[in-house]
């Protein structure tokens, strides 16, 4: 083939990964449903990002710039499509964001046609991630990321790194006005905006951790007031969700995307992290807090919610499931984004309901082998008595 030839070719191909249609699998918990592909791969990546076009630049047509992953998502319905700001990783490392939009929020996923220019804070940082999206009720819609640079206190260690939350805000997801990153005491790798004032302040869920890995004296997921978020700082932080020995939540936990707002309270997705022969174990878990106090855990269902299955586990990052977008539609279905392992894409769908009865009638942990015994007896004996 010539040239143009390929370049048609390469064109049909991608097309038809972009509109390749998405089905639940057949068989699940009941919870939600997975679905057959993952919705946004590297491979999803407008050809014009990593091609150049010009023959006699580029006569071999090799990828010029190439991208490694497609990951941690913010989500938000924005002017009647599933909107979602993708984490992309180049293959040089560098993260950036990027806005990929759905009709139906489980396929035909399009990038926007750039990469969202974010302005830089005071000290630029290296590298920027896993933003969590609010629609505030004052009117902005907020990013919260992780802002990484290096730790230049250590010098001769090119991999010790500091992390803070930088915030941004837009009203059309394409211009972003940066504020300053949020100061704490501590470092923050996940810190989500509540989408409601809270005591006519604005209100963060944060994750401490002593060190840009370890957790270190951190408890759990924090919670904290901010008069300004123009030039938020957090003074106060305290636990609403803390880290517990023996569980998936043994060596952290976080905050996913900000809750959804139910009759029964507050609906909850987090991540939990814990150790393993094989290294670290990130799965996705759930819970609930009251309406009238976001403090307040009312549900707190024991174990995991989501995990990698299949080919989920395989990756960049083995063993990783991680949320931080999803979407509750009017009519009560919700699109849960997650990535597996740091590489892709996948969407789950459930409804409040269902996730409102998952958190309300769960088993919690009971902390103890013995416990988890006896949970099980209790509802085997139930299940006699339904014969």
């Amino acid at each position: 083939m010539n040239f143009q030839e390929r370049v048609k070719a390469l064109r049909a191909h991608h097309e038809e990964l972009l509109t390749r249609k998405n089905q639940p699998l057949e068989w699940g918990n009941g919870i939600y449903e997975k679905y057959q592909y993952p919705i946004l791969t590297a491979e999803h990546t407008p050809l014009e990002w990593k091609y150049d076009f010009n023959e006699k630049d580029n006569p071999y047509l090799m990828q010029r710039i190439m991208m490694n992953a497609t990951l941690n998502s913010g989500a938000l319905k924005w002017q009647g499509k599933y909107v979602l700001v993708v984490r992309v990783e180049g293959a040089d490392r560098k993260s950036f964001f990027a806005v990929a939009e759905s009709p139906n929020g489980i396929d035909n996923f399009r990038f926007w046609e750039e990469p969202i220019t974010m302005p830089d804070d005071v000290i630029p940082a290296t590298n920027i991630y896993d933003m969590r999206l609010t629609a505030h009720e004052d009117g902005w819609i907020y990013g919260v990321f992780c802002a990484e640079r290096h730790d230049d206190s250590q010098p001769g260690n090119l991999s010790a790194a500091t992390a803070t939350a930088g915030i941004a805000r837009t009203k059309d997801l394409k211009t972003w006005y940066r504020l300053p990153d949020l100061k704490t005491k501590s470092q923050q790798r996940n810190v989500v905006l509540h989408p409601e004032f809270v005591d006519g302040k604005y209100a963060f869920y944060t994750r401490p951790q002593d060190g840009f890995i370890d957790t270190g004296s951190g408890g759990g997921i924090g919670w904290a007031l901010v008069d300004d978020i123009t030039n938020a700082e957090i003074k106060e932080e305290k636990i609403i969700y803390e880290r517990k020995y023996h569980t998936i939540t043994e060596v952290k936990n976080g905050e996913g995307p900000h809750p959804i707002k139910t009759p029964k309270g507050w609906l909850h997705l987090a991540h939990g992290v814990r150790a393993t022969a094989d290294g670290l174990r990130y799965v996705l878990y759930m819970y609930m807090t009251a309406l009238d106090d976001p403090t307040k855990v009312i549900a707190r269902p024991g174990g995991f919610f989501l995990v990698p299955e299949g080919d989920e586990y395989l990756g960049d990052v083995m063993n990783v499931a991680f949320a931080n977008g999803w979407i509750a539609d009017e009519d009560g279905k919700v699109f849960i984004y997650y990535a597996s392992a740091d590489t892709r894409m996948h969407v789950a769908t459930s409804t409040i309901d269902r996730l409102v009865d998952y958190c309300m009638n769960t088993p919690e942990d009971g902390y103890y082998t013995a416990a988890s015994v006896e949970t099980i007896k209790k509802l085997i004996a139930k299940n006699k008595n339904c014969k």
